[in-house]
C-alpha cells in the first residue's frame, strides 16, 4: 500500500477513534481501570499462542483463576499486571515464576510484567522486609517507595509504598491487595489510603464489576461507580465483625437457594451466616454440609482427591440459578457463572465453583461475577446489586451521596437463557427496575467496538483496493 493512502487511512480510523484510544483527564474524583481476566486471549495474547496446551497442575493452583488491573510504576513507567484483591491489604510485585509447574502458569507469570526499582528515578528501596501469606502461597517482600500510575487514566500517585519480591510460592503475579489499610491492618497508607489522601477520590469507596465468564472483563471505579452495570438500587450492607478477627468486608448472608430450570426454589437450611467478599479467590467457600448438599444438587456425591466437586458440564447450558439473599437484595447465580471449565488431556471437565471450609464462608469470583458492589470503607458498608451490563454511566462518589438509594439502568439478566448470564433482557420481556430508555442508549453506545471495527475494517478494504487498482493502471 502507498505511503499516501497508508497515511489517509490512518488519519480516517484517528479521526473516528481517536477519543477512545486516548488517554481522558479526569473531570471528577474517580478513577476506572479494567478489570480483565487472566483467560482474556486479547489481553494475553501470547500466553495462548499453543492451544495444545492443557492443564498440569492442582486446579488451585493455576494461572487461570483471577482478574488483573494494569499499573504504570516508576520513572520512567514500568508496566506490570496485578491481581485485584478485596481480600488483601498491600501490593506487591514481582513473582518467582521459575518455581511454577505448568508451561502455560510460567507464561503468563513472565507476561504480566517486571518492575525493576534500578530503572526508576523515583524509586526508593528501604530495608524493612515481610512475608505475605494468602489462602494459596506466599510472597517475601522487600519495600519500596516510588509513584505509580494506573493505566488508562492521568492519574499518579507519589510515593506510594509496596512490596517486592524477593521470592514468592504458588504465586503468579503481584497482588492489589485493596482491603482496610492504614492504622486497621497495616502501619502505612495502602492504594485505597493514598487515592483518597492524595484527591484522586472524594471517598474511601470504590465499585467492582467484574463481569460474566464470556465477557472475561470488567470494570473497578475508585472513588465511583456505574449505574449501567447493574439492576435494581443498591441495597446496603453493614461490615459487621469476622468470626476470623480479621478486618475484611465480611457482611451478613440471610439465605442461599438453588432454582434448577423449570422447577421450584429449593432454600438450604441454616444458611444465614457471616461472609466476605473476596475478589482474589476463584472458589467460594461455605460449610462443608452446606457444599456438599449443594453439589449433591449438581449430581456430585463427593470431592474428588484435591477437594473439589467434578460436575458434569451439561450445567454449564441449563438456566437454573442458585440464590444468595441479603438485606433487601438477592444475587441470582447462574448455573454457568458457578461452574469451571477445564481443558486438560483427558478433554473439557467441569468442577463445581463451590469448596467445603470449616474456617470460614467466602464469596469468590464464581459468586462476585452476578453481583455489583459498592465497597464503602466511608461509611464501613457494602452496597449491593445484582449484576447486568447495558453501557456505561459513571458516576462520581461524594460524602454526601446515599449509596442505598441509587438505582442501576439496566433491566434485569433474563434468567430463563442459558446464555444470558449478563444481559439484560431485550425490551418487552418481563419486567425490570431500571430505565429502559437510558439503558438501551448505553448499550448502543457500548457496542462501538463492534460497528467500530466494522466500519474501519471497510474503509480499509476500500483504500486497499483502490491502491492496488492504482498499482495496476500505473
Amino acid at each position: 500500500m502507498s505511503f499516501r493512502l497508508l497515511s489517509l487511512l490512518c488519519l480516517v480510523i484517528a479521526a473516528s477513534y481517536g477519543d477512545a484510544l486516548s488517554i481522558e483527564p479526569r473531570s471528577s474524583h474517580y478513577v476506572k481501570l479494567p478489570v480483565v481476566h487472566s483467560t482474556n486471549r486479547r489481553v494475553f495474547a501470547k500466553v495462548y499462542e499453543n492451544k495444545r496446551d492443557v492443564a498440569t497442575v492442582p486446579l488451585a493452583k493455576r494461572a487461570d483463576v483471577a482478574y488483573y488491573a494494569k499499573l504504570n510504576i516508576g520513572t520512567p513507567p514500568q508496566p506490570v499486571y496485578v491481581q485485584i484483591d478485596t481480600g488483601s491489604f498491600e501490593l506487591w510485585v514481582n513473582p518467582n515464576c521459575t518455581s511454577l509447574q505448568g508451561t502455560t502458569d510460567v507464561r503468563f507469570c513472565r507476561a504480566i510484567g517486571h518492575y525493576e526499582p534500578s530503572s526508576s528515578s523515583s524509586a526508593v528501596e528501604l530495608t524493612t522486609t515481610k512475608t505475605l501469606r494468602y489462602g494459596i502461597g506466599q510472597a517475601a517482600i522487600q519495600y519500596v517507595i516510588d509513584n505509580v500510575g494506573l493505566a488508562g487514566t492521568d492519574a499518579l500517585l507519589e510515593n506510594i509504598q509496596f512490596g517486592v519480591a524477593l521470592d514468592t510460592v504458588d504465586e503468579f503475579s503481584g497482588i492489589l491487595g485493596i482491603g482496610h489499610g492504614v492504622n486497621v491492618t497495616i502501619p502505612y497508607k495502602n492504594m485505597i489510603d493514598q487515592l483518597a489522601d492524595q484527591g484522586a477520590t472524594d471517598t474511601k469507596a470504590f465499585s467492582l464489576a467484574l463481569g460474566s465468564k464470556s465477557e472475561q472483563e470488567g470494570v473497578i471505579i475508585f472513588g465511583g461507580l456505574d449505574t449501567s452495570k447493574f439492576t435494581g438500587t443498591l441495597r446496603t450492607q453493614p461490615i459487621i465483625e469476622g468470626p476470623d478477627g480479621v478486618p475484611r468486608y465480611w457482611i451478613q448472608m440471610e439465605s442461599l437457594g438453588i432454582t434448577p430450570p423449570d422447577s421450584q426454589t429449593k432454600q438450604y437450611s441454616n444458611t444465614s451466616m457471616a461472609v466476605f467478599l473476596d475478589s482474589g479467590a476463584t472458589l467460594t467457600l461455605l460449610p462443608t454440609s452446606l457444599a456438599n448438599e449443594i453439589a449433591a444438587d449438581f449430581g456430585a456425591e463427593a470431592t474428588n482427591p484435591n477437594g473439589f466437586y467434578a460436575v458434569d458440564c451439561k450445567f454449564n447450558n441449563q438456566s437454573g440459578t442458585l440464590s444468595f439473599a441479603f438485606d433487601g437484595v438477592t444475587i441470582r447465580v447462574p448455573y454457568r457463572e458457578i461452574v469451571r471449565e477445564i481443558q486438560t488431556a483427558f478433554g473439557t471437565q467441569c468442577y463445581l465453583g463451590i469448596s467445603p471450609s470449616e474456617d470460614f464462608a467466602l464469596l469468590g469470583d464464581t459468586m462476585l461475577r452476578s453481583a455489583y458492589a459498592v465497597f464503602d470503607q466511608t461509611n464501613n458498608a457494602i452496597h449491593l446489586a445484582q449484576y447486568s451490563n447495558c453501557g456505561s454511566t459513571e458516576k462520581e462518589i461524594t460524602a454526601q451521596m446515599d449509596l442505598g438509594k441509587i438505582t442501576g439502568n439496566c433491566e434485569a439478566p433474563d434468567f430463563e437463557d442459558a446464555d444470558a448470564s449478563s444481559n439484560p433482557m431485550p425490551p418487552g420481556k418481563g419486567s425490570g427496575t431500571g430505565s429502559n430508555e437510558s439503558g438501551d442508549a448505553e448499550s448502543r453506545a457500548s457496542t462501538w467496538k463492534t460497528a467500530g471495527f466494522r466500519k474501519w475494517f471497510t474503509i480499509w478494504v476500500m483504500i486497499y483496493a483502490i491502491d492496488f487498482t492504482f498499482g495496476l493502471i500505473l
